[in-house]
């Protein structure tokens, strides 16, 4: 049997980064799987990037976190255009050490494997936009025309921040929601778990508490929007 970790979204939250791989027992996890969107929002992206280099987690790029590697290389972006939005990606572009540029840097918008003889596909967004949104709530004919394109037996993605998992045309479907920025009004992490063996794929949603004032209050030691530290207490996006 193999136990996977499934992550997306964490947007520099360390310390639900931290809750998420208590929560999950990752000594127990033979693989994590991360989804992109690791940077931005929370002001922890260098404690993030090391974790998810320390613990070989297999990540994909995010949109937030291709903006960021733009700033990086002296490029500009027009989305999103709100100051309270952009100084969160530019204070991540300046504070990112050299280590962890290149590190970010290094990773892909997406990536297939084979674990336990299963295709699996990574996305963020979706395997044919990489900034598609799909929800619990997508038509079923919409992830039957993705499933029929893949070519996979479990395609993970991020993006949306909201948890799922579907059995459609044979194809697996996992998005684990946002491990540093639920919208949904429930300020918890969330995560999911994937056990493969023979015969069986089965995968079980997760939520979990963390340090939310440990978040609020390195924003404010940064000086960063007030706004933020709101959001993260209510679990909403306010702006």
């Amino acid at each position: 049997m193999v136990r996977i970790l499934v992550i997306s979204d964490i947007h520099g939250n360390y310390p639900a980064l931290q809750a998420v791989a208590e929560h999950a027992d990752i000594r127990s996890c033979d693989y994590i799987l991360n989804c992109g969107d690791s940077t931005v929002y929370a002001p922890f992206p260098n404690q993030v990037l090391h974790w998810l280099g320390r613990h070989n987690v297999i990540s994909i790029l995010g949109n937030t976190d291709c903006k960021v590697i733009k700033l990086l290389k002296g490029e500009n972006f027009k989305k999103p255009g709100k100051k309270t939005k952009r100084v969160m990606y530019t204070h991540t572009a300046e504070t990112l050490t050299r280590k962890n540029r290149l590190f970010l840097t290094g990773m892909s918008p997406e990536k297939r494997l084979k674990i336990k003889k299963r295709r699996i596909a990574m996305f963020h967004g979706s395997p044919e936009k990489h900034t598609e949104f799909l929800f619990a709530t997508t038509p079923e004919r919409r992830f039957q025309e993705l499933a029929a394109q893949s070519r996979a037996d479990i395609i993970v993605t991020g993006h949306s921040h909201t948890p799922y998992y579907k059995h459609i045309a044979e194809t697996h479907f996992i998005n684990p929601g946002s491990v540093g920025r639920m919208f949904d009004g429930t300020a918890q992490a969330s995560f999911a778990i994937l056990t493969l063996d023979r015969h069986t794929t089965h995968v079980q949603l997760y939520r979990c508490d963390y340090d939310i004032e440990a978040v609020v209050t390195e924003l404010a030691n940064e000086g960063l929007p007030n706004i933020y530290a709101e959001m993260y207490r209510k679990g909403k996006k306010l702006n």
